[in-house]
């Protein structure tokens, strides 16, 4: 089985095979792309409605093809029925939330269940027609790809390049409108017909990804590879990147999976690749990764006992937790029986003069420390510029020479 998942990797399969790999792995790439800005808009669920929205225009699209050419598997079809489907729940929508007192998510869940509700009445219907058993409509709710023909994976994956390239080609519109739609409305841009492009983009990755992923699991391919990304990056360039390389991967090693056991749904396999990768991404990312930030709480409050400690012990306080004592005798300044060492007297000398620096910046200059978000947390002379700490270490000086 290893032989044959690694031929199917390496694309050692057969042309039919390597072509399902490559449209998968470019509509992975296309929702990726298409996911970040969808996310980024907070009009993520909106793929979801688009996705269920879709089942009555692919029944509808194969009676159709049904009575024109006498077989309704015709992916043309199927793809137009979809995406005027798709259309028609996104207006139904946007009309609700207009003209109602309906908020988005509950307009998005009385379009997606209403048109679901309708796809499965108008699925049972052509279970009934001679020609139904053999219709295959339930590939689109859960993603077939063992079933796809060359043809459609090649429509696939030269429609999904098509996206990417479109997203890439308006990346800098599509942030703008994301991050700051009126500085883009005062600029002149067409924020309407900008958001238009984007929605258009997000109905083409459902459409195309009905056949591979399935309208029920798709809106995980727009979702889960842009906020994988989320956790490695802010720059919204290298976050396009990432998200288009795990959606991509996502789809790759989750179509190969289901060439090699045709049992499973492709669909499936492939959101499961891709929450595979983003557990990854949410345990090891360096930047917002549980274990990364897990390591920083920690360097902290280790910062915080040692510097708490030291400054105990500047004031004669010797009652330490086991956690200070250890750290204080491990860096030298504790002996075992508590004493402080030569390097631990001016450890503790240097601590809490940095600390009546702090002090003395504080009753200076309250509001300026008091925005000071590492205040009192890092070594002064670390932080402020030297002019500064002078003028703070003569106000903490003259009054001694003052008393002398």
């Amino acid at each position: 089985m290893l032989q044959e998942l690694f031929d199917i990797l390496t694309f050692q399969s057969g042309y039919n095979t390597n072509v399902v790999l490559l449209g998968a792995g470019l509509l992975g790439t296309a929702g990726g792309v298409v996911g970040v800005f969808s996310l980024l808009r907070k009009r993520a669920l909106i793929s979801d409605a688009i996705s269920h929205a879709t089942l009555p225009g692919i029944t509808l699209g194969f009676l159709v093809a049904l009575a024109l050419t006498g077989t309704g598997k015709s992916l043309p079809f199927l793809m137009v029925g979809s995406t005027l489907s798709g259309i028609l729940g996104v207006l139904l929508v946007q009309w609700i939330k207009d003209n109602t007192r309906l908020p988005e998510d509950s307009a998005i869940g009385t379009v997606l269940s209403s048109f679901f509700g309708l796809g499965v009445v108008l699925m049972s219907y052509i279970q009934t027609l001679k020609s139904g058993s053999q219709a295959g409509l339930e590939s689109y709710l859960l993603g077939s790809t063992a079933s796809m023909l060359q043809s459609e994976a090649e429509m696939i994956a030269v429609s999904a390049l098509v996206i990417t390239l479109l997203a890439v080609l308006f990346m800098k519109e599509f942030g703008l409108v994301c991050f700051d739609p009126d500085y883009a409305a005062s600029r002149g841009w067409a924020v309407s017909k900008i958001d238009l492009l984007m929605m258009a983009l997000l109905l083409a990755v459902v459409v195309i990804g009905l056949k591979t992923v399935g309208l029920i699991l798709i809106i995980a391919l727009v979702i889960i590879p842009p906020v994988a990304a989320r956790f490695w990056t802010d720059r919204l360039g290298i976050m396009v990147a990432i998200s288009a390389f795990t959606g991509g991967l996502s789809c790759y090693l989750g179509a190969a999976l289901s060439a090699l056991t045709p049992d499973l749904p492709s669909g499936a396999t492939i959101v499961l690749t891709a929450t595979a990768l983003f557990t990854l991404s949410l345990l090891f990312a360096p930047k917002r990764g549980v274990i990364a930030t897990a390591l920083r709480q920690f360097s902290f409050r280790l910062k915080i006992t040692r510097r708490r400690a030291l400054l105990s012990l500047g004031k004669d306080q010797v009652s330490l937790s086991l956690l200070a004592s250890f750290l204080l005798k491990r860096e030298g300044v504790l002996n075992s029986d508590h004493s402080l060492t030569e390097k631990g007297q001016r450890t503790v000398e240097i601590m809490s003069r940095d600390q009546a620096l702090w002090n003395q910046y504080l009753n200076d200059y309250p509001e300026e420390a008091f925005a000071q978000n590492r205040w009192s947390l890092a070594m002064i002379t670390d932080i402020l510029p030297r002019d500064l700490i002078k003028e703070l270490e003569m106000s903490i000086d003259s009054p001694k020479k003052e008393i002398g």
